[in-house]
């Protein structure tokens, strides 16, 4: 499980669209990699939506937005189209990606037990140390804070 100061585990994932995208290749640029559960739930759409407004002020600080997913590119695809979201959405179906960076955990819901995503937010330097960890990410104000620690870079 990265934590601050790591070096961020490299990947490189598929995105809606077909092309792959390789984190090491973003380089010199920061990176926020976010992880989310699930394409097109209440939460998600949130979070998807509140990176997106903010893209134009990631964008002029010159710092990279990805949302991970076990999703296929293909529900990215209308996940994106649905909701008219800027963020770049990568598939991680083998969940390579989540176990590497530690939010594929065990959750709990109604008393049932599974497996399933951490909402997990990774800020990755031009270095390509990880230069802040959120974990169990509560979805309203997270993405200004994840700006306002970017553009402190």
């Amino acid at each position: 499980m990265p934590e601050t100061g790591d070096t961020a585990p490299d990947f490189t994932l598929p995105q809606d669209g077909g092309e792959d995208v390789t984190l090491s290749a973003e380089r010199p640029a920061p990176v926020v990699i976010y992880f989310y559960p699930k394409d097109d739930t209440s939460g998600c759409t949130k979070e998807a939506i509140a990176f997106t407004g903010l893209m134009p002020d990631f964008a002029a600080a010159g710092i990279k937005v990805m949302g991970i997913s076990k999703d296929t590119v293909a529900k990215h695809a209308k996940f994106r189209a649905k909701h008219e979201l800027g963020v770049q959405l990568l598939s991680d179906e083998d969940g390579a990606v989540c176990e590497a960076y530690g939010v594929w955990v065990e959750k709990s819901m109604y008393g049932k037990k599974y497996m399933g995503i951490e909402r997990a937010t990774f800020l990755v330097g031009g270095d390509g140390k990880i230069a802040q960890v959120w974990r169990k990410v509560k979805v309203p104000g997270h993405a200004e804070a994840v700006l306002e620690a970017a553009k402190a870079l």
